[in-house]
Order: C-alpha cells, then structure tokens, then sequence
C-alpha cells in the first residue's frame, strides 16, 4: 500500500481541522455568506459623495449657465470637457468617473453605471433638476431640453454584481488569517509543533501544507459564493472571470502572511482570534467590502489603498463585472505578493516552535 508524503499527510491534518473546528467553518464560511443574502436580498444604499461628471461635445444645459448656477453646480460636482466619447464611457465603466453627458438635439443624455447606485442616482437626479431649470427658463414656450438616462452596462444587472467579489474577498481575507493563526497556537500549546520539529519532516512541508489547504477553501468559498449568487441573485459574470483564481491565490498568501504572523506573536487560542478579528474586520470596512467609500475623507481613502483586501476586492470586481482583461489584476497581484513576502518573512523571524 502506497504511504502519503508528510505534505499530503500535513494537508490532510489540517483539512480535517478545518473542518471539524465547526468556529472556524463559521467565520470563514457562513458568517461572510449571511451578509452576502442580505446584501443580495435587501440592498440599503449609503451615502453621497461629490461627483466627477465628463461632458463630450456642446450641452446647452451647462455652456449656458451663469456664474451664480455654475457655483452652485460645482458643490455638487465637476464637470470635465473630453471629446472622445468611447474613452468617457470607457472610464464610466472602469469607476474613474460618476457620468457622462451629452446632447443630441434638444435631448441631454446621462450615461450612468450600475456599479454604484447611489451615485448613478444622484448624477441623474442633478441633471434633472437642470434640465427643469433650463426648461423653466424658457417662459411661455414648451419645454425645450428633454433628459435621458443610458446605463453603460447591461441593463440587467444587477447590485449583486457588485456585492459578491467584495464579500468573496472578505471571506477569503478571514478564512486564510483566522486558519494560520489558530493553527500555529493550537498546535504549539498542545506540543504537536515540538513533535513535528523532531519528526523527519522538513519545515518547508509544514508551511507548503497550510499554503496548501488554504487554497482549496479559497477555491470552495469562490464556487460556494458564485454559485449561490448565480443562483438566487441573477449573478452574470464577464468573460474574464476565471482571472479570480490567480487573485485569489495571491490574496490568501497575503493573508496568510498576516495569520501567520498574529499566530507567531499570539500565546493562546483566544488571543489569536482576537488578534485576527481585530486586523481583518475593521480592514474589511476600511477596504470596501461592506459599502463604497467614496465619500469618505480623504485621509481614510489614503489608508484604503494601503490595505490588501481594497486591492483584491477591486481585482475581483474588475474581472468579474467590469470585463477588464489580464492587465487589471497585475498591479493587485503584485501589491498583494509583496505583503506575503514582506510579512511572511517578519512572521518566519518571530516563529516560536514551543511556548
């Protein structure tokens, strides 16, 4: 009978960890998926930000306003003048921008995207008030302007667009630092470290086997998570959204980095939880996970983009909804490796086998 490698027997030790410590499937599982139903299910839209909104060709609604109105305007949002409208529209899609305007005739037309609902809202409520305000203007004549509203995605999409590669980040971000963190204390309290330190196994295996194990429950979490938001929420995905595989690799080796790093400074079981759930939650909502951050100051915006989750959560949305190709996920691959790298290895220079 063909024996097992060390690696294949240290995977298969954790995996069956993992799935019999019934918190840890908890976390990592079924707490990101409850807020996936209710974010799918019941949607609440959050705050308002000012928009950057780009104007292509003549709008009379805008060339003609005066000072007093082009003030008033600009505390609401500014207004940019390009003349390629495909390169607008492009950056309306990609989230650069909050709308693009135009007029053919005496027809204002707002581009929106979906990607943010309450700012596609906002952009078309401006623009309604000013094209009530310019029809005003012409007294005693029928109203001259007349808006519409064009979506620059598919009309059928849906906020569950938008939702789930955000919540699949976070489920993956806990599931990778919650894993590494409990397994290093547990197994260093109750000795099996010290055992396996003196066992013929290398060290390398032992690492190689949670790197392992992690990114099979990465790869579950996504097939859990696209699937059920396929199922009862109308998911669509674009055509590159196989390239959430090699993000999600990269942002579990960052994750893990960051568990293994809580478990190497962590003396208990309680304090490695603890420790992890305070790095990895308040990052999910400094990152976006939960709801934009659009509006927020710019000093957190700042912030943000120093955190690994933001830079997964945008790759996956990227390639899952917006339809970007493989140059969308080189900049959030390399940002995320670098964390493993830098973190992995102050985590290597603080490892303990014994308490």
């Amino acid at each position: 009978m063909k024996t097992r490698s060390p690696l294949m027997s240290l995977m298969v030790a954790m995996a069956k960890g993992f799935v019999r410590d019934k918190m840890t499937l908890f976390w990592s599982v079924a707490f990101p998926l409850m807020f996936l139903v209710l974010f799918g299910g019941i949607f609440t839209d959050q705050g308002a930000a000012k928009l950057d909104v780009v104007q292509v060709g003549q709008v009379s609604v805008l060339d003609d306003l005066p000072k007093l109105a082009r003030e008033t305007l600009g505390e609401g949002f500014t207004v940019e003048k390009r003349q390629s409208l495909d390169a607008a529209l492009q950056k309306l899609k990609d989230g650069d921008i909050d709308g693009v305007v135009t007029q053919r005739g005496d027809e204002v037309v707002i581009h929106f995207s979906a990607a943010d609902q309450v700012k596609a809202a906002q952009v078309q409520g401006w623009f309604s008030g000013l094209v009530q305000v310019a029809n005003q203007a012409a007294t005693d004549t029928p109203p001259k302007f007349k808006l519409t509203t064009e979506q620059v995605e598919d009309e059928g999409l849906k906020q569950i667009q938008y939702v789930t590669p955000s919540l699949l980040g976070w489920a993956v971000a806990m599931s990778a630092a919650f894993g590494a963190a409990l397994n290093l204390v547990s197994w260093r309290v109750n000795g099996l470290l010290r055992r396996l330190r003196l066992a013929p196994i290398p060290t390398s295996s032992v690492v190689m086997a949670r790197v392992g194990v992690s990114l099979v429950v990465a790869l579950g979490q996504a097939a859990i998570f696209i699937g059920l938001a396929t199922a009862l929420f109308g998911l669509k995905l674009s055509g590159w959204w196989p390239l959430v595989i090699p993000l999600l690799a990269a942002g579990t080796l960052a994750f893990l980095s960051i568990g293994m790093l809580g478990g190497a400074i962590s003396k208990t079981e309680e304090g490695a939880i603890g420790l992890a759930n305070f790095i990895v939650l308040p990052m999910a909502f400094l990152s976006g996970s939960f709801f934009p951050l659009d509006g927020a100051p710019t000093w957190l915006q700042i912030i943000s983009n120093c955190l690994p989750l933001k830079h997964l959560n945008q790759g996956m949305l990227d390639v899952m909804v917006r339809d970007q190709g493989p140059s969308a996920i080189v900049l959030p691959m390399i940002i995320l490796l670098g964390f493993a790298l830098v973190l992995g290895g102050i985590a290597a220079k603080l490892f303990r086998w014994d308490t």
